[in-house]
């Protein structure tokens, strides 16, 4: 490593986690440039308790998504503010993620030890991306819809610009006929974006989720002062309903308040019966 590439990458090292010159030297000889491993390495010393950009919270940037012959995938990328995530530089950056991440069908450790145009890895990038910018940065999931079962389709909400958003949906439908019944996967990718389902059927919610909001449920009744002999009843009625309200076939349909998401598929099959085969929707920073 040239001494211009190691003074570089010092200053990387210091501006990540705020240790001294001469610790990130040592750092970075003893695991040969790898800022990641370097980081590592000062932590298991005591000198970096956490590097100080990774302590915050990143919960704002981008979701983008890459389509080609049918197929689709999904990537989630964290700043911590929406000022970068207008940042000339973070929306190239994610760009190209985009685009590699289309290449290796959504797999994120695949992603991350993947070189980019410049020649350096993703991981390594990132390393230095957050040094440009100031702010913690995180490639936070990604997905991949192949078509070898169904069509896909997907929508993005107040596009930023094409296939750039901050939410994302994407449903795979069997029983679609390309041309003909088209748009209805068109107009189910929006529900979903709409909606937040959390699974196909009731019986797909998790049953962790399911329990804990039983658990709520059943304590706002104790709490508003009904009968012990009367719990059970009410909470059976409310679990009934957040399972119906959270099961994309069991959801009012957006465009007519009248049916439901499983009557609209069964009207517009013909031959061949519509079924969902797998949905995803990604909202920036949801659940950080």
């Amino acid at each position: 490593m040239s001494n211009k590439d190691l003074l570089d990458n010092i200053k990387k090292l210091r501006e990540i986690t705020g240790v001294g010159f001469k610790d990130c030297k040592v750092a970075l000889d003893e695991n040969k440039g790898d800022i990641e491993k370097s980081i590592e390495f000062l932590r298991k010393k005591g000198i970096a308790k956490a590097s100080k950009k990774m302590d915050r919270t990143a919960a704002d940037g981008l979701v983008l998504v890459n389509e080609k012959d049918g197929e689709i995938s999904i990537i989630e990328i964290n700043s911590e503010t929406d000022f970068v995530a207008k940042n000339e530089n973070f929306i190239s950056f994610c760009k190209e993620l985009s685009k590699i991440n289309f290449s290796v069908k959504g797999d994120l450790n695949q992603l991350q030890n993947s070189k980019m145009k410049n020649g350096g890895f993703v991981k390594d990038n990132l390393v230095s991306l957050i040094a440009k910018i100031g702010e913690k940065i995180t490639i936070r999931r990604c997905d991949f819809f192949d078509n070898k079962k169904g069509l896909n389709f997907f929508y993005v909400h107040s596009a930023s610009e094409k296939n750039i958003g901050k939410i994302i949906s994407i449903v795979s439908l069997e029983g679609i006929t390309k041309g003909k019944n088209e748009e209805l996967g068109n107009k189910l990718a929006m529900h979903i974006a709409a909606s937040s389902p959390l699974a196909i059927s009731s019986d797909d919610i998790d049953k962790d989720i399911v329990n804990k909001e039983l658990e709520i449920i059943k304590a706002e009744i104790v709490n508003s002062g009904k009968a012990s002999e009367m719990v059970e009843k009410i909470a059976k009625g409310k679990i009934t309903k957040f399972l119906n309200d959270n099961s994309l076939l069991n959801q009012i349909w957006i465009m007519d308040p009248k049916k439901k998401v499983s009557e609209i598929l069964k009207e517009n099959s013909s031959t061949k019966q519509i079924k969902i085969l797998n949905f995803i929707r990604y909202k920036v920073g949801e659940g950080i």
